[in-house]
């Protein structure tokens, strides 16, 4: 039940795709709105430390979703899978675990550019590392900004394949990952 099997997700890597995938969209919305924000809104510094707080949170439970993924049997593609769906799945799965990892990176890189700790929740603070990199806040800044609009895109696609296979080739696609 907790583990994957051959034909089918286990609990908890059923759990940990919907909860990665909502904290995902939850972080892009509110990326997006808390760049508008100004200075003098009540929400300037409280929005980014709940999205940092929340993309490490995410990152930690990515890296240990790869861990689960590798510790447990593999789930077989159904076998009226065609071989190009197969490889673009696996693909798209990469790039979207990159993408987070990387999201991780870059969020690290622009928040502690100044020499600050990231601070988690004001639980922990994950120190700073001095990269020497001149202009390393825009640079990572930069590279967030088009890791999370790829991250979207993908997943985007990524729902666009799912609602394919539940509804035009009525497979059981999309169940396997509803229900362990």
């Amino acid at each position: 039940m907790f583990a994957n099997q051959s034909a089918r997700y286990g609990l908890v890597q059923i759990t940990l795709h919907w909860l990665i995938a909502f904290a995902v969209f939850g972080l892009f919305g509110l990326g997006l709105w808390m760049v508008e924000l100004d200075y003098y809104s009540a929400w300037y510094r409280t929005a980014p430390d709940i999205h940092r707080s929340i993309g490490v949170i995410v990152v930690s439970l990515m890296v240990f979703r790869l861990v689960w993924r590798f510790v447990n049997p593999s789930v077989k593609p159904l076998s009226s899978h065609h071989n190009w769906e197969v490889k673009l799945a696996k693909l798209t799965h990469g790039l979207m675990y990159l993408l987070i990892v990387m999201l991780g990176i870059s969020g690290y890189m622009i928040t502690t550019a100044s020499g600050q700790p990231l601070m988690v929740f004001d639980w922990f603070a994950i120190p700073a590392i001095n990269f020497g990199i001149e202009y390393q806040e825009e640079i990572a800044g930069d590279l967030h900004g088009f890791f999370a609009w790829s991250l979207i895109a993908l997943v985007g696609l990524h729902i666009v394949g799912a609602l394919k296979h539940h509804f035009i080739d009525k497979d059981a696609t999309l169940k396997r990952m509803l229900k362990p």
